[in-house]
C-alpha cells in the first residue's frame, strides 16, 4: 500500500485513477492543478506522484522541479496525452521517474506504481542504512548558534574547502565534521577519523602517511596510512592542536601538493582527500607559543566554524533531552520515559562542564535509576546529590 498523489485538472481522470489505485488498496489524494498540487506534495510525505503535463495555474515541469528541489526521493510519474510525448521525455530527463500516456494501460500503470515504490522504498532504506553505519546523529537544536552551524554546513559541505572546527571537548566537533563529510559530493567514499591526541608523537607520521616494510624496528610490514585511505574521501583530524611541528610540516606539504610519501620510501603519492580538522585549543596562542605551525592554521582555516559550549546554548537543552530519551529507549528495547518540566528544568540550570557527552550521560543515568516518570527529586538525587 502507498500513499499516492494524484494532480490532473481533468476531473474524470482523478476519479478514474482514484478509485482504481483506491481498490487496489493505496491512499489517494487529489489536486487539480500543479499549484495545489505542491502545496500538498509540501505538507505530505508520499511514495508516488502522478502528474499531468499541461495544467493551470502551476504545469506539471515546473511542479516537477520544485517539487524534485523539496523532496527528491518521491518518484514522480508524468501523465501526458499523445501531444506531450516530447514534453514527457524533457520531463523524464529532469528527473520524473517515468511517463505513462493518456488514457493509461492500466497493467503498465500498476506496474510503474509498484516498481515506482519500491524505488523509494530502497532509497529511503539505503540512506537510513547508511546514516546507521557511519553512525551518524541528528545535530540537534534550534538556537542561533546550532541554526549559523547547519547553515553553514549547507553552504560548504558541497565544496572542497578545508573546515576548522572549534570548540571545548564533547561539544559536538566531530558530528559536525560527519554532516560535512555526509552532506559533500565525497560522500560515497570514506570519512577517516584521526584522534591527533591520542597517538604518540614518534608514531604519528606513520599513522597519517603509512610506511614501508624495515622503515623502523618494529615495521615489520608495509601500512598504508590514513591520508591513502581516506582517498577521494574525507580525512578528520581531531584535537590536530596535539600535532608534533614535524608531522604539521608534512600535512602543510600534503594539503599544499596533493602528495605524500611513506616514512621509509622516496616516492610520492598523490592524493585527493578533503581535510577537516577540529581542536579544543586557540590555535592562535599555540602558534605564539611556537606549537603550532602558522601556515598550516592558514591552510585549514579556510573555513571556521566554532561549536558553542552547551552553557552557551541552553535553549536547546529540552530538545536534546527528549532526542536522548528516545534514543536510549530505542537502544535499551523499551518505551520511552517521560520527564517532568521541573527536572528538565533543573537540568536546563546545570553547569555542563562536559557538554553534550555528559548530558547524554547523565540522561542515560536517569532512564536507569528513576522509575517511569523522571522527576526533579531523581535529578537531585542522581546528577548532583551533593545539592541536597
Amino acid at each position: 500500500m502507498a500513499n499516492i498523489l494524484i494532480i490532473d485538472d481533468e476531473k474524470a481522470i482523478r476519479k478514474t485513477l482514484s478509485e482504481i489505485l483506491t481498490f487496489e488498496g493505496h491512499k489517494i489524494d487529489e489536486a487539480a492543478d500543479g499549484e495545489e498540487g505542491f502545496q500538498k506534495f509540501a505538507d505530505k510525505l508520499y511514495d508516488v506522484v502522478l502528474c499531468d503535463i499541461k495544467m493551470p495555474k502551476m504545469d506539471g515541469i515546473e511542479f516537477l522541479e520544485k517539487a524534485r528541489n523539496l523532496n527528491s526521493d518521491v518518484p514522480i510519474i508524468i501523465i501526458s496525452g499523445h501531444g506531450n510525448i516530447d514534453t514527457a521525455v524533457e520531463a523524464v530527463k529532469k528527473g520524473a521517474y517515468d511517463y505513462i500516456s493518456k488514457p493509461p494501460d492500466l497493467n503498465r500503470l500498476l506496474i510503474t506504481l509498484r516498481n515506482a515504490s519500491e524505488k523509494k522504498a530502497l532509497v529511503v532504506e539505503t540512506k537510513i542504512l547508511k546514516k546507521r553505519a557511519n553512525n551518524i546523529q541528528e545535530i540537534i537544536g534550534h538556537s542561533d548558534a546550532i541554526t549559523k552551524i547547519k547553515d553553514t554546513i549547507e553552504k560548504v559541505a558541497k565544496t572542497d574547502a578545508r573546515v576548522l572546527i572549534t570548540g571545548e571537548n564533547g561539544s559536538g566537533k566531530e558530528l559536525v565534521a560527519r554532516w560535512i563529510h555526509e552532506k559533500s559530493n565525497r560522500n560515497n567514499a570514506q570519512i577517516v577519523e584521526v584522534n591527533c591526541a591520542a597517538i604518540p608523537s614518534e608514531l604519528i607520521e606513520s599513522e597519517l602517511f603509512g610506511h614501508e616494510k624495515g622503515a623502523f624496528t618494529s615495521a615489520i610490514k608495509q601500512r598504508i596510512g590514513k591520508f591513502e585511505q581516506a582517498n577521494g574521501g574525507t580525512l578528520f583530524l581531531d584535537e590536530i592542536g596535539d600535532m608534533s611541528l614535524s608531522a604539521q610540516a608534512k600535512v602543510l606539504r600534503a594539503l599544499q601538493e596533493g602528495k605524500i610519501t611513506r616514512v621509509g620510501a622516496d616516492k610520492d603519492i598523490n592524493v585527493d582527500v578533503r581535510v577537516v580538522a577540529a581542536t579544543n585549543k586557540n590555535l592562535l596562542t599555540e602558534v605564539e607559543n611556537k606549537n603550532f605551525r602558522l601556515d598550516l592554521y592558514h591552510r585549514l582555516g579556510v573555513i571556521m566554524i566554532h561549536v558553542p559550549s552547551l552553557n552557551d546554548r541552553r535553549d536547546d537543552i529540552p530538545s536534546l533531552i527528549e532526542h536522548f530519551l528516545t534514543q536510549i529507549a530505542t537502544e535499551y528495547g523499551q518505551s520511552k520515559k517521560d520527564i517532568d518540566p521541573m527536572a528538565v528544568d533543573a537540568l536546563v540550570q546545570h553547569n555542563w562542564t562536559g557538554n553534550i557527552r555528559e548530558l547524554r550521560n547523565v540522561v542515560e543515568r536517569l532512564v536507569i535509576l528513576s522509575d517511569k516518570i523522571i522527576t526533579v527529586n531523581d535529578v537531585y538525587n542522581f546528577v548532583f546529590p551533593a545539592s541536597i
